[in-house]
């Protein structure tokens, strides 16, 4: 049994995270055409028709992936509670999913920085799709962190505030459950 809640728990994750990856592109506004940007559209994009007609906008953002991500997790929740026989409620298990969904979101957010920080040391102005990416997804934290961190000596410290500030959250998340 464990092999297949292994399974069953990979593909709802690997779907919630393609889910909150396009929130996230469209979000921090990068570059549409991307090829990663352009694979991440068309793998969400047949889920994603019926929310986007039902779901409104917030101004220039889509949440739509975001609802999909949530409905993801909460549906192999439900599948991994029901196989397991789990006490597990309804309430619990849609906080579970949401806790579930602002971590996956924010642990995307960790790695891209992470990811950004080791391309500016080896090859910055890469022009593979993957760096350019990457970069653009962290760019616009970086300039918000910017505005009240200036670089010092040339050294840019918005990347350890943004570490900070996603550690803190995340280490709060426990308690929302």
């Amino acid at each position: 049994m464990d092999p297949l809640l292994l399974i069953i728990r990979t593909i709802g994750e690997i779907f919630a995270f393609i889910a909150i990856l396009r929130f996230l592109l469209q979000a921090m506004n990068v570059d549409y055409y991307n090829p990663i940007s352009q694979a991440v559209v068309k793998f969400t994009q047949v889920p994603l028709m019926p929310l986007q007609r039902i779901m409104p906008k917030l101004g220039r953002i889509d949440i739509s992936p975001l609802v999909l991500a949530f409905i993801i997790k909460l549906v192999t929740l439900f599948i991994l509670v029901s196989i397991t026989s789990s006490p597990l409620g309804m309430a619990t298990i849609a906080v579970l999913s949401l806790v579930g969904v602002l971590d996956t979101l924010l642990t995307i957010l960790f790695w891209a920085t992470i990811g950004s920080v080791i391309i500016s040391w080896v090859a910055p102005d890469s022009p593979h799709p993957a760096p350019q990416l990457l970069q653009q997804l962290v760019e616009p934290m970086f300039a918000q962190v910017r505005r009240f961190l200036p670089p010092i000596g040339g050294l840019d410290l918005s990347p350890i505030a943004i570490f900070l500030v996603i550690q803190i959250v995340q280490s709060q998340l426990p308690r929302l459950m």
